[in-house]
């Protein structure tokens, strides 16, 4: 059975002004696309959109409950990445007899993969060029 790890992130409240997008449905669709491409390129997958409610305070003694909008992602974990690649016929011995120096695959430590730097979302989401298919973090 495969195995996911999730990722969830609050939706973008609304768009960025970008050149050449007029209506602010245009605008909003423009920032979910860039968020989307943007998880997508380090390995995530949209997976649903959520809406929660939490209780938070209001004034000295009071509560209120809130609604939030959600993105929820997810990607194959570590391990079961490694149970998929060679079932897939990769090959993991190396192909150059000097390489084979090195222990096998199975006695390497598990290797993690970096959580994606999304920082505060007020930054996150404020985007001024309308990039569709460059990655922003270059």
């Amino acid at each position: 059975m495969e195995s996911y790890e999730y990722l969830v992130v609050p939706a973008p409240r609304k768009g960025a002004k970008a050149k050449g997008l007029k209506s602010p449905a245009d605008r909003y669709a423009h920032q979910m696309t860039l968020l989307l491409n943007d998880l997508a390129a380090e390995g995530w997958e949209y997976w649903r959109a959520d809406t929660l409610a939490s209780e938070e305070r209001k004034g000295l003694m009071g509560t209120t409950s809130v609604s939030h909008e959600l993105l929820i992602f997810r990607r194959l974990s570590a391990a079961a990445l490694a149970t998929q690649m060679p079932a897939q016929g990769y090959d993991p011995a190396p192909a150059d007899p000097k390489i084979s120096d090195y222990p096998p695959a199975g006695d390497y430590p598990e290797q993690s993969r970096p959580e994606p730097q999304l920082g505060r979302p007020e930054n996150y989401y404020d985007d001024q060029s309308p990039r569709l298919t460059a990655s922003r973090h270059e």
